[in-house]
């Protein structure tokens, strides 16, 4: 089957019709007219939510590869694939796409494009050292709204953990200093639940930088519609469930063996003497949640800036200027110069000194 291009269209006058994060509505650009999705599936312009063949809405989709880097991109032909995303690069070759990307969920994009764009532009401040390109309107332009895989883990730990503490007890008598040590023991068995811990399905981002923002509301995840991509880029998993499920549970056990702990008070040197802790249950679903990143070259090196499409949690890896720091050295080792022989000066005419 060759490939086809997503096309939601406005029912009033066929215009290509795009999702508005303010508005949580496809808006048109041409008439102005707005519509919820329920509206649209009414006129047939997007697919049914109750869709049971999934996969094939996936074949309206044409699949990217950057020639630079090989990320792997979903964009509907409306959407302005003039360079990539993640690297910067203006070659974007086009190629079928598989049927591997099929989520259950998203989280459609609630913080507009410009709300980035001024997160951008306020980082500069109480930064002098920042270099001017590094946010420069072409920059600030190139903010693309990314729909980013990830993976939902719901997992139950439950069993036994034995830990050990002490508790120190110092006290002074005559000329002496006495330092008593218990210990103690405790027997714990545990049973709890993490639900929707989300893990990173692609290699293309950071981990740390993808937890960092966190965290999304999953109580506003709706049932996947190939219509809330469009405008957007969408990124397939390249990492298996099986794979982040082995992070997810280290979470969830770590969390556990936390939470238990804290249950254990002020003893000092807390240890763990035995643990039975395992996983009970465990399931996951896929889904899309939205990210606005930036990659900006600078020296040979790529910088990233990428806020929560949803919250507009932040974060900035920015690079400072070697050329305005030491031009600043210069400057105040002059100042401080100019300044010292200005006050020795004065107190010489003061005839101090």
């Amino acid at each position: 089957m060759a490939n086809k291009v997503l096309d939601s269209q406005c029912p009033c006058c066929g215009a290509p019709i795009f999702y508005n994060a303010q508005l949580s509505k496809w808006k048109c650009e041409y008439c102005d007219n707005e519509f919820t999705l329920e509206e649209l599936q009414k006129h047939k312009n997007v697919s049914s939510i109750a869709d049971t063949n999934v996969q094939d809405n996936f074949d309206n989709y044409i699949n990217y590869h950057c020639s630079n880097c090989g990320a792997e991109i979903i964009a509907d032909e409306n959407t302005a694939a003039t360079f990539c995303p993640y690297c910067g690069n203006a070659s974007i070759l086009q190629n079928r796409l598989s049927n591997q990307f099929a989520p259950s969920y998203i989280i459609p994009f609630k913080i507009p494009k410009e709300n980035a764009q001024r997160a951008l532009k306020k980082l500069s401040k109480g930064r002098p050292l920042m270099p001017k390109s590094f946010n420069n309107a072409q920059n600030i332009a190139k903010i693309t709204g990314i729909y980013i895989p990830f993976w939902l883990h719901d997992i139950q730990i439950g069993g036994s953990l034995t830990t050990m503490g002490t508790l120190i007890t110092t006290w002074s008598s005559g000329e002496y200093i006495y330092t008593k040590t218990d210990i103690y023991k405790f027997d714990y068995e545990a049973a709890m639940t993490y639900e929707r811990i989300p893990m990173d399905g692609s290699k293309r981002f950071d981990d740390e930088v993808m937890n960092s923002l966190e965290p999304f509301n999953f109580a506003e995840l709706v049932p996947y519609n190939y219509a809330y991509l469009a405008g957007y880029y969408a990124l397939k998993y390249d990492v298996d469930a099986a794979i982040t499920l082995e992070n997810a549970t280290k979470r969830a056990m770590n969390s556990t063996i936390d939470y238990l702990y804290a249950d254990m008070g002020a003893y000092q040197n807390k240890t763990i003497a035995n643990n039975a802790l395992q996983v009970l249950k465990n399931a996951h679903q896929y889904v899309l949640l939205p990210i606005w990143m930036v990659n900006v070259k600078y020296r040979d090196k790529m910088y990233l800036f990428a806020m929560n499409g949803q919250t507009g949690e932040f974060v900035g890896d920015i690079p400072f200027d070697k050329g305005k720091a030491i031009l600043y050295a210069i400057l105040l080792f002059v100042f401080g110069f100019a300044l010292t022989i200005g006050i020795s000066y004065a107190l010489y005419l003061l005839g101090v000194g």
